[in-house]
């Protein structure tokens, strides 16, 4: 058998000719050519006229926004970030800080070991069901088991198990802030007990006798967790020095009696907080509840759960949360058309038609959704909201968005991020809001029996 490549193969060589003739025909190219193998290509494309048209100017903000900046470091924790983020802003204003953090290792903590043991239940779940390592679901299971990121219902299941902690009483850690190693280890130890699960599944093996396998293998999770993290406090107290110069103290409290007695009674119930999505693809209709198969972090605990609404109803809701005060944590796909020097969310302020002849913009939102273009990758915060005033309250129209980001006080304006009312069409996928702020057709809607997308859809994609 001859082992030479045909002369015909790939793509034909007078093809390739008249490509090369054309492209240094053109002195466009030749500098377009000359900057972008020096530099950064993203450099190359910014639109000077986007850049100059930025102004952090905002006539709806909420009263404070929390201090000090938050850093995620080099971890996938965004989701933990935003929703901390927003729940120490009514609990800094009552209880009189000047700063103030939760703890995000904490959440972190609980998430992977809550995860992992749900990530087990659905592998013996999936092998009851006569699913194996060929199929899609199992396959995309093990993909990236124990993945940083998350959902907002996720959050709820969290704290309303194990509470909140100040950051001063189980601060980060090397791990917690680079997640990238001990993510691979966890994955590694998920991947392995999947097949292990599979086995004793296929061999017809007792539940007693499934489930005593599962206890061992929860112990190695945690065991890890402890290793890298540290062990959280069964009790704590925390102590500071409020506005008005006073002591203060939170003393001997678990946990979750800080989060039920101090914040959930007093300045923010999770619980009461709702997703709406935009997801515009024809075969899902609005005004249905939606869920993903397998997308989850706690057996037992709530559904991640979407409403789906058009994009302006996502709007609204937020510019009547900020008008209200309140924060609005949201998912998006920060990495389309972003400047992050200058912390700039806007279709126009990078000019891939100027230096390559393309337009990365010309899918629709659907169509970005369904060739798996876009998705959600990254949880933010929205603190203020540009508008131009209507008629009425209802009709507010934004022309820019302020976010607070979880990235430091480097790019941006020290930390915070301008979004443009485009952008947000295009790449903003959720909001979360109080349940309270729905029209009663809307509230309804999380009546439904929710229709159940795909392990691997993209509304499965985690923040």
């Amino acid at each position: 058998m001859a082992l030479s490549v045909p002369s015909n193969a790939g793509v034909p060589h007078s093809n390739l000719a008249k490509y090369r003739e054309k492209f240094v025909s053109s002195t466009k190219n030749l500098l377009a050519q000359n900057a972008c193998t020096t530099q950064n290509i993203l450099d190359i494309c910014k639109s000077r006229k986007s850049v100059q048209a930025i102004n952090h100017t905002f006539d709806l903000k909420i009263e404070s926004e929390g201090k000090p900046i938050t850093d995620q470091k080099s971890s996938g924790r965004c989701w933990i970030f935003a929703c901390l983020n927003i729940m120490r802003i009514p609990f800094m204003k009552h209880y009189k800080m000047e700063e103030f953090e939760f703890s995000q290792a904490y959440l972190f903590y609980w998430d992977k070991i809550e995860r992992a043991n749900y990530i087990l239940d659905s592998y013996i779940d999936c092998a009851r069901k006569g699913e194996t390592y060929e199929g899609r679901l199992i396959h995309h299971l093990l993909i990236n088991p124990l993945d940083d990121g998350g959902q907002w219902d996720m959050l709820v299941n969290l704290i309303e198990k194990h509470g909140v902690l100040p950051k001063a009483c189980f601060p980060e850690s090397w791990c917690a802030e680079n997640s990238f190693r001990l993510r691979g280890l966890l994955n590694n130890r998920l991947r392995e007990f999947c097949m292990q699960l599979c086995q004793l599944v296929e061999k017809g093996t007792g539940e007693d006798e499934i489930q005593n396998a599962k206890t061992a293998m929860m112990e190695e999770i945690f065991r890890i967790m402890n290793i890298v993290l540290g062990t959280p406090p069964e009790k704590f107290t925390f102590e500071y020095t409020d506005t008005d110069k006073k002591y203060q103290s939170f003393k001997d409290l678990t946990p979750l009696q800080f989060y039920k007695d101090y914040i959930k009674e007093v300045v923010y119930d999770i619980a009461e907080y709702v997703c709406v999505v935009n997801d515009p693809r024809p075969q899902n209709s609005y005004n249905k509840l939606y869920t993903v198969e397998y997308l989850g972090n706690m057996s037992g605990g709530r559904k991640v759960l979407y409403i789906n609404q058009p994009i302006d109803v996502l709007k609204q809701l937020t510019i009547k949360c900020i008008s209200e005060n309140k924060a609005v944590w949201f998912g998006c796909d920060v990495g389309k058309s972003f400047s992050s020097k200058e912390g700039l969310l806007d279709l126009k302020c990078l000019d891939f038609n100027l230096v390559f002849d393309v337009n990365p913009l010309k899918m629709k939102k659907y169509e970005r959704l369904m060739y798996g273009e876009s998705l959600m990758t990254h949880a933010m915060v929205f603190t203020g909201v540009g508008t131009e005033q209507g008629g009425n309250p209802s009709d507010v129209k934004a022309t820019k968005w302020r976010v607070e980001n979880s990235w430091g006080d480097k790019d941006g304006s020290k930390g915070y991020l301008l979004m443009t009312d485009d952008w947000f069409s295009e790449f903003v996928y959720e909001v979360v809001v109080p349940k309270s702020f729905l029209s009663e057709d809307i509230q309804r809607i999380l009546d439904q029996e929710p229709v159940v997308l795909p392990a691997w859809d993209p509304m499965g994609a985690l923040a």
